[in-house]
């Protein structure tokens, strides 16, 4: 769970809607010192092709639900952030693919559970589920994948 919160923290502490690039970057790179700039380019990457953020005519917009997401005092992402997809995020896209939406817009129907749902109770990969189970899309393959996520520690 840790992509969302990297990806929003730059939006959330500069009280910004958007970013350029550049700004987005250095925030990463040089004012938090959380990664190199290869490695920021690539969670950029990474978050653009989860449906995480628009980058567009060099601003960066994102396209989550950023008063659902809290960024923990003392944050810092691990390097899980660049190993392969959640599982969450594999569910969130094969959703998108089956209902023919862009990704963005299965973000924010996850966001809405979380929010709407569960009062902000409810972690990712159970909300992703619930959209999942409601659009009759199966993941059995991705169950314990999920499970695994949830239980995983909050701060993490």
């Amino acid at each position: 769970m840790s992509l969302p919160v990297t990806v929003a923290a730059p939006f959330k502490h500069t009280r910004k809607e958007k970013l350029q690039k550049s700004e987005f970057i250095f925030y990463l790179t040089i004012d938090r010192k959380w990664m190199s700039r290869d490695q920021a380019n690539q969670l950029l990457e990474k978050a653009k092709a989860a449906g995480m953020v628009e980058v567009a005519d060099g601003w960066v917009r994102p396209l989550l639900d950023l008063s659902a997401i809290t960024v923990p005092v003392g944050f810092k992402p691990d390097s899980r952030i660049f190993e392969s997809d959640e599982a969450s995020q594999v569910l969130m896209g094969r959703i998108a693919s089956a209902r023919g939406v862009p990704p963005a817009e299965v973000v924010a129907e996850v966001n809405r559970v979380i929010r709407d749902g569960f009062d902000g109770n409810l972690r990712l990969p159970a909300a992703a589920a619930i959209v999942a189970k409601r659009n009759n899309i199966r993941f059995d393959d991705l169950r314990e994948s999920l499970t695994v996520e949830v239980l995983r520690k909050k701060d993490s």
